[in-house]
Order: C-alpha cells, then structure tokens, then sequence
C-alpha cells in the first residue's frame, strides 16, 4: 500500500487486499502525524522550505494509502471497503482538525505570511503560502478552544455524512432491478444492451431474463431507445429516487443535517454562507460571480431546451401521441429526433467503444501528453 514496486513505480493492484487498508492507514497516518510534529517543533526559525516544503512533501505515505483505497471505493466496492469507509472518512477528519489546529505550526506558517513581502517568493510560491496559510484559518487556527473543538466536532460528523450519503445512493443503486421477459418489452432496444442486461439478470440469479438496473450503462441506454414507454417511466422513476425512499437508505434527513452543519461551519469561520466559505480560495471569490455566470448560462440553456422540447412535443404529435414531453420521454425521442435529422444513432457508435478500444485510446492520449 506504501511502498510501491510496480511498473514505473506504480502499485502492484494484485497485492492489494482489501483486509490490509486498516493497518495501512494507521501506520500512514502515525507517520505523518510525526513529519507534522518535527516541522512544527523545529528550533530553526520559519523559512518558507523548512516549514511550507516540508508541510507540501509531508505525509507521502498517507497520500499513496489514501490514492489505493479511495480508488477501490470509487470503483470496486464492497462490504468490507465501505465498512472502512465509514470509520476513515471522520478519522481522517480528526487527522486533519488536529494539524489545522495546531498553534505551534501555524505561528509558523502566519510567520511566514506576515512577512511575505520581504521573503522574495515567487509568483507561484507566494500561491502556495497562501493556500497553506488560509486552510489553516479555514480549520480554525484563529479560533478560540472552546470553537476549535466545535468545527472539529462538525468536520467529523460531516465527513460521515458524505460517506454514508454516497453509500446510500449505491445500495440503492445496486438492489433495485427491473427483470423482462423477451418479448414486447425488448422493444427497441439494440443488441449491446439486451447483452448487458442479460448479464446483470444473470448476476442476480435470473438466468434467461433481462434486468434494467440503475448502472447508467445500463439505465440510460434504456431511457434512449425503449419503446415501452411505462417501462421508461417506471426506470425513470427509480432512478432519480436514490436515496428518497422512506427507508434504511433515505438521504433526506443527511441532507438537512448536512446543510445545517455547513450553515453552524460558516458562521464560526465569520462567512455569511456556506458557499462564501468553499469560495473564498478560488477564481470566482464569491458566490454572487459565481451566480451571475451560471444565470447566464441558465437563461440560455433553458431557452435551448424550450426549442428541444417544442421538436420532441411535435415528433410526439406525428406519432400519433398526444401525452406532454415527461422526463421519461425526452432522451426517447430525442434520439429518434437526432437519427430523423441527421440520419445518426447512438447505437452505431458503440462498436467502436469496446473497453479494450476505450483503453488502448486512453494509453494513446496519454503517450501523446506526456
């Protein structure tokens, strides 16, 4: 998990074993917790290498652990990686609460920002204190005990809440399935999807039938080229209801306990909102810019989708249909609209996306960057 020995120093995936990430992780994060400790205690006065070099090379091993897992959760997923999930994602919030927290360091690093001007940094180096020098007031470096422990309390708590709110979403992802039988409800569909859907049937234990899952190669692929228009609604309708369920797995209450935690956050860190504070270290600065560029892509989009919308009603009336377009309806007929127009199907393309293409293309790409 740390010591890397694969080609040009990458992992050896096949060594990696999901049991093995709890020890990783807290040996990574003992070793930083100690490269934090040695910065900070270090006799010789501030200088921008031996405190912000040093801040920006430390923790190596904890950011090679983090890479593997993180991956794994995002990609592979099971039981026991979201078990751990679970328990990292506020221990890593702890880890990072109690370095943002930590006056002796950052008495080095407001050191170093109070005499930026006289330090003869760099463009890029000035960035990079700066950055340093806001994500600890943003973990609240300037706050008194009594608030540190509080924001500490919040970042743990919403680091949960991210990890369960996504964990959620997946459950209900992965346990909600349609199964069809070969007839009429294969209308339309082309090949490459009934392959697909065959397969996840038979990965449930359906052998000889046809799931619709929520996995988007397989839910909007069905949205796109199902004739059974009931049975688009009813995907449809389970899709955008992950996590709104009234059950083990309903986000909404995270969701409200989420906003609200974010709101108490703000508010101790001196940001009117929110979205003030996750602004403040970025190119737009202030959520009114940001508004302001978004409303004018907003207004156009919406007048687009109008004219899309106005097309599909139309295709829909020469049909013979006389039903409103229905978010179920509108990748349906846009589809047919695109091959009535331009003689084009998506279907056509997919040849051409087998995972080995998508593979030997992406290796391509990134031999011709790099």
């Amino acid at each position: 998990l740390i010591e890397w020995t694969g080609l040009n120093g990458l992992p050896r995936f096949d060594l990696v074993k999901d049991d093995a990430f709890a020890d990783g992780f807290a040996a990574a994060l003992a070793a930083h917790e100690a490269e934090i400790d040695t910065i900070a205690g270090n006799p010789e006065p501030a200088t921008f290498d031996n405190t912000i070099v040093a801040l920006e090379i430390a923790g190596d091993e904890l950011s090679r652990v983090s890479a593997l897992f993180w991956s794994r959760a995002g990609a592979n997923t099971n039981d026991t990686i979201q078990a751990l999930e679970r328990d990292i994602a506020p221990k890593m919030s702890r880890h990072y609460s109690k370095i943002g927290t930590n006056a002796v360091l950052f008495a080095r690093i407001d050191a170093l920002w109070e005499a930026r001007e006289t330090l003869n940094l760099s463009l890029e180096q000035t960035r990079v204190l700066e950055r340093h020098w806001k994500g600890f007031v943003k973990s609240g470096a300037k706050l008194a005990k009594p608030e540190q422990d509080r924001l500490a309390a919040i970042n743990e708590t919403l680091a949960g809440l991210g990890a369960k709110f996504g964990q959620n979403v997946l459950a209900d992802e992965k346990n909600w399935a349609l199964f069809l039988e070969e007839d009429e409800a294969l209308d339309g569909l082309p090949d490459f999807l009934k392959d697909a859907m065959a397969a996840a049937a038979r990965e449930r234990g359906e052998d000889g039938r046809f799931a619709v899952t929520l996995s988007r190669s397989i839910i909007e692929p069905f949205l796109t080229f199902s004739a059974r228009r009931d049975l688009r609604e009813q995907a449809f309708r389970a899709w955008v209801a992950r996590g709104e369920n009234d059950g083990e797995t309903d986000n909404r209450g995270i969701v409200k306990e989420t906003l609200a935690l974010r709101a108490e956050k703000a508010d101790l860190l001196g940001y009117a909102n929110f979205a003030a504070l996750k602004l403040d270290n970025t190119m737009a600065k202030t959520p009114d810019a940001v508004n302001g560029l978004l409303m004018q892509v907003w207004e156009k989009a919406v007048a687009r989708a109008r004219e899309e919308e106005a097309e599909l009603a139309a295709l829909i009336a020469e049909e013979g249909h006389n039903h409103a377009v229905m978010p179920w309806d509108w990748r349906y007929h846009a589809e047919k609209l695109r091959a009535k127009k331009f003689s084009f199907s998506e279907a056509e393309l997919k040849p051409y996306f087998q995972l080995e293409k998508i593979i030997d293309a992406c290796f391509d790409v990134a031999e011709r960057l790099f």
